[in-house]
């Protein structure tokens, strides 16, 4: 008490000023460059300290495939009847039955009426022409043995896929779980996916259909898992007013009204389906998959022009098809009315396939194109190749030099140079400013298990392949996102360019690469730079849309520039999906660090690559988790800085 009877008020302490994150990040690399200097470890986790969980995995594999062969064999000769029976319709006939294959006419109207049913006249003349490609170029064969496992893999998957979707709404726990699992497939490349089906279930068509199916089911999972979670809480009250039991209520109120989302879904597993088919050939997948990866190896560029753009137009036809579907109104004929007027388009099918058995009979031209009536471009293609390997080839070396000296190599040097306690403790600095301790442990356990294992110097290799990738579609892709913008007829162009460049599979982008820039890091990153540039003009694009008009009026009516509008309102505001854009890019990037490690590298693409021939389950299952881990670290980082900036511009 004081002289006045009052309680002295206790004493207010103002919390301690976090420091700013530069200043933390320049002391942590300073303090682990000095310690490193010192002491050597720190600089590099020495070989001997490695923990082999390398050998661990690989023994626990070749212990549970021999306990677990009996199931193996079983899930393989399962799976081998539906393969067998879609491989004998397309292209090997039933010889017991003496019956042929469908005949390649009927199989190219077919696609043409499929469509036609879908989205009209020119869809229709789109789907026959593809298809009429590959036969006239020779490819009919092959394109039918890759057709086969996209035909029999898609219904499996998405039928797997709806349903762990379904069950994980239903369970809040399962979701959680499955969600994780999600993050760390889909974070994982392809070709990771490959050394434990090899060691499980050997080389061949049913193998490469088990790791397509893996990569291509959660897409349809977490589509259904939003589908549901966004059905308007009305409609499903309508639902239960109206009587429905709860088995009722999902299939005819909560599947119908998500439905557009589920076939966003098969799409993406679609799409995923022929992204595996050439990395499938690797276990042994036969079709145009292990033909174009011969091509590449070869150098036989001709040929894998023809072999890759057989492949586009296959992912090009069925992503049109599923997008015709979705847009699709229902048609409903009059009771009572015939087959032929109900279903006019599968009557002409029937016709068609009626008319062509018969002329096949009598004319084999009509069952298989003799190989005297097909054509080839590869000639001119490899022509082309030498022309301009000898005439622009000395133009483009100069920026492929300059690339090398200025931005890679210095990049490399910087990533190779970093003590491992820099590293850890800089990505824990960046999460603990974000968003908690929580963030900061997350790095610093999944990438101090990569050290742990002996994976650090790969990990840093790709961590620089994938920084070099993602700065320079960055620097491309928000300016031509600003510009699409800001101009509808930019934008046009822009969308079309960027859907027709999704459509392509990853393996494409090879072809171009190595014809104009030979095989470097330099070729690596502009592989990457062409698969993942889409999601950063994207973004781009989409959050300069989403920018409040009334916000830009104020500063139009505040005598701001263009430049000033742009600098001072849009892009902060847009700056959060901008972030988003730039996740996706280097999940992007990641995702073709296996595919690019065909073409040279040292980082974990090319240790997961040397670990199929000798089924070194270990090595190619811990070096593809690796790149998770780098997938799942930036996501997670990207993604808190995102929220950060909504929560400061109030739109969190």
């Amino acid at each position: 008490m004081n002289g006045g009877g009052q309680a002295l008020a206790a004493p207010q302490f103002a919390p301690a000023p976090r420091l700013p994150l530069a200043t933390v990040v320049v002391a942590i690399i300073l303090l682990g460059a000095a310690a490193a200097w010192i002491w050597p470890p720190l600089q590099r986790w020495p070989a001997e300290w490695a923990i082999p969980f390398r050998d661990w995995v690989t023994q626990a594999f070749v212990w549970f495939s021999a306990a677990a062969k009996p199931v193996t064999r079983a899930l393989s000769w399962l799976l081998s009847w539906p393969l067998w029976l879609s491989e004998a319709l397309l292209f090997r006939g039933f010889p017991a039955l003496n019956l042929p294959p469908l005949p390649w006419v009927a199989i190219v109207g077919g696609t043409a009426i499929l469509g036609h049913w879908a989205g009209g006249r020119r869809l229709a003349i789109f789907c026959g022409l593809s298809a009429f490609y590959l036969a006239i170029f020779g490819l009919w064969q092959d394109a039918m043995q890759t057709l086969s496992i996209v035909l029999v893999t898609v219904p499996l998957a998405a039928a797997l896929g709806l349903a762990l979707g379904l069950w994980a709404t239903r369970n809040a726990r399962v979701e959680r779980v499955l969600n994780s699992v999600f993050d760390v497939m889909q974070a994982t490349p392809h070709m990771a996916y490959l050394g434990p089906v090899v060691i499980l279930f050997g080389f061949g068509q049913v193998p490469a259909m088990l790791a397509t199916f893996g990569f291509a089911l959660p897409p349809m999972a977490r589509c259904t898992i939003l589908g549901l979670r966004t059905v308007p809480q009305d409609v499903i009250e309508a639902g239960r007013m109206a009587g429905c039991t709860p088995r009722q209520l999902l299939w005819k109120v909560e599947i119908p009204a998500a439905e557009k989302t589920l076939m966003l879904g098969l799409n993406q597993v679609v799409m995923q389906t022929l992204a595996m088919v050439v990395i499938a050939s690797l276990v042994g997948a036969s079709g145009l998959g292990q033909k174009l990866l011969f091509s590449l190896q070869q150098l036989q560029i001709g040929k894998a022009v023809e072999q890759g753009v057989a492949i586009t137009l296959i992912a090009i036809v069925l992503d049109r098809l599923t997008q015709a579907y979705m847009r699709k109104v229902p048609e409903h004929s009059a009771p009572k009315t015939g087959f032929i007027v109900r279903h006019p388009h599968i009557s002409l099918f029937l016709l068609l396939l009626a008319a062509s058995g018969a002329a096949a009979g009598f004319f084999h031209a009509f069952a298989v194109l003799p190989k005297e009536l097909t054509l080839s471009y590869g000639g001119p293609i490899n022509s082309a190749v030498r022309w301009v390997s000898k005439e622009l080839f000395p133009y483009i070396k100069p920026l492929r030099d300059w690339l090398t000296v200025w931005l890679m190599l210095p990049l490399r040097n910087f990533y190779l140079w970093l003590p491992w306690p820099v590293m850890l403790g800089v990505l824990a600095a960046i999460g603990y400013h974000f968003s908690g301790w929580r963030l900061a442990l997350l790095p610093v356990c999944l990438f101090g298990f990569m050290m742990l294992a002996g994976f650090w110097e790969p990990l840093m290799l790709t961590i620089y392949l994938v920084t070099g990738a993602t700065i320079l579609c960055v620097l491309i892709g928000i300016p031509i996102g600003i510009w699409a913008a800001h101009s509808p007829r930019a934008a046009r162009v822009t969308r079309g360019v960027c859907d027709t460049l999704q459509t392509f599979p990853s393996f494409i982008y090879l072809i171009p690469v190595i014809m104009l820039f030979q095989t470097s890091d330099v070729s690596n990153v502009i592989a990457m730079l062409a698969y993942a540039t889409v999601p950063a003009i994207r973004f781009t694009y989409l959050g300069l849309l989403r920018v409040p008009a009334a916000t830009t009026e104020a500063a139009v009516a505040s005598g701001a520039t263009k430049w000033q509008r742009l600098r001072k309102v849009e892009l902060p505001i847009a700056f959060p999906e901008i972030l988003l854009g730039i996740n996706q890019t280097i999940m992007m990037a990641l995702a073709m660090v296996a595919i690019t490690a065909l073409i040279g590298s040292r980082d974990l693409g090319q240790e997961i690559y040397k670990a199929l021939p000798g089924a070194d389950t270990g090595r190619g299952l811990l070096a593809g988790l690796g790149i998770a881990f780098i997938g799942i670290t930036a996501d997670r980082l990207i993604g808190a800085w995102a929220m950060q900036r909504k929560r400061l511009l109030g739109m969190a």
